[in-house]
């Protein structure tokens, strides 16, 4: 079961405002910012594999932010192709990172989502988790994630239509660390593999911050 969901508007450095919800489980255990697939196909974020992360990481005591990036359903703005978005991405981490001095804070998002997560920094960030990361919104080499030596975890489908495993490991070959988990027997949408994927995220922030 979710905790208690607030909603929320953030806002963004260049004066937008965005929909937004958190999840405020009773003493979290680490913090999560969502970013939702691709807004000119449909994305927004109740989109299936954020909706399944926000569900099952609020219930394993993680709070968790997701939002809609500019131009979607209630969020100022228009689409900006993922620039603007990586400063949707950064109001969002921002806002998690205030709840908590020293919680760690965690850069999620699936597809065009993925993307732009793995293109943003902040102090705070303990590191990223990219489901079905398209490695095409954002060029991979310009990705803060590339050159960074906090983890990275690409949850890449085998079936991928958009770049599958073994592309995704060659356009992060020089990255400096990082891992490819393969979902086996599904393609970008992920379909019968969420419950592997919330599994990925949820030990992802635990090693992070392990529980006494």
């Amino acid at each position: 079961m979710v905790p208690h969901v607030q909603r929320l508007a953030l806002h963004t450095t260049d004066g937008l405002s965005l929909r937004a919800e958190q999840s405020q489980p009773d003493d979290p255990i680490g913090l999560v910012v969502l970013c939702h697939p691709h807004p000119l196909h449909g994305g927004n974020m109740f989109a299936t594999v954020i909706d399944h992360l926000f569900t099952e990481l609020s219930a394993a005591g993680i709070a968790c932010c997701r939002f809609n990036f500019r131009g979607v359903n209630g969020s100022d703005g228009r689409h900006d192709y993922g620039a603007g978005e990586q400063l949707d991405a950064l109001a969002a981490i921002e806002h998690m990172a205030a709840l908590s001095t020293d919680l760690p804070v965690w850069s999620m998002g699936w597809s065009f989502g993925a993307d732009v997560s793995l293109a943003v920094s902040h102090p705070r960030l303990a590191g990223w988790f990219a489901v079905a990361p398209p490695l095409k919104v954002i060029e991979p080499a310009t990705m803060v994630a590339a050159t960074d030596e906090r983890p990275v975890v690409l949850a890449v489908p085998e079936h991928d239509q958009f770049r599958p495993p073994a592309s995704a490991a060659e356009a992060t070959s020089g990255w400096v660390n990082h891992r490819v988990v393969t979902l086996p027997m599904t393609d970008h949408f992920v379909s019968g593999q969420l419950g592997t994927v919330a599994a990925l995220a949820r030990d992802l922030v635990l090693g992070a911050h392990p529980q006494d």
